[in-house]
């Protein structure tokens, strides 16, 4: 059986985000038959509608569509802000849903995982509930599990931004069994 590709879009540009403390530590955890890999949006610029258009669209945003395209599945790594999705991720997502070049939107159909982390104690579980959402309005194939939600990240990952914490790396490398398992039905 091929390598599932999965692409993770980590919902924070801050260079010491424990979200992708816990991208990298996924990628490090991704299970046999799963190749992860970080799909950057660091330079995604704000959604135009006026340049959405075929042949206008900027660079970044052509790449985004189309590596998320090319994956079988997408792990969204997002904080919580304000109770809610970022806006850097929220508007990443609003390019990527977007259809062109002759193609439906790239989202529509893929198989979806959502983890995140944060700081407080209750993780990023109001962040998540409003993702769901996001890509269910996307029709995205949202990932029936309550997905991983790390509270109190400065606890869990080392100075070096390791996940350092045994339980949480061990929950997140089922929640990957579980979530390569989801892609392949959709293969």
């Amino acid at each position: 059986m091929p390598q599932a590709r999965i692409v993770g879009i980590a919902g924070s540009l801050r260079k010491g985000s424990y979200n992708r403390a816990l991208l990298r530590a996924a990628i490090e955890c991704a299970p046999e038959g799963m190749t992860l890999e970080e799909l950057p949006i660091d330079d995604v610029p704000l959604y135009n509608a006026d340049i959405d258009i075929d042949g206008s669209r900027p660079v970044a945003v052509e790449r985004l569509k189309e590596r998320i395209r090319a994956a079988d599945g997408v792990l969204l790594v997002s904080p919580e802000y304000s109770h809610g999705v970022p806006g850097v991720l929220k508007n990443a997502l609003d390019w990527a849903s977007r259809k062109g070049n002759g193609k439906g939107s790239p989202m529509a159909g893929k198989p979806v995982g959502i983890i995140g982390a944060s700081t407080g104690g209750s993780g990023t579980m109001r962040g998540q509930e409003q993702l769901k959402l996001v890509v269910a309005g996307m029709l995205m194939a949202l990932f029936p599990h309550g997905g991983v939600v790390v509270p109190r990240a400065g606890d869990r990952f080392d100075d070096q931004l390791r996940l350092s914490d045994d339980k949480t790396r061990e929950f997140l490398g089922k929640y990957l069994d579980g979530l390569l398992g989801w892609v392949r039905r959709f293969e």
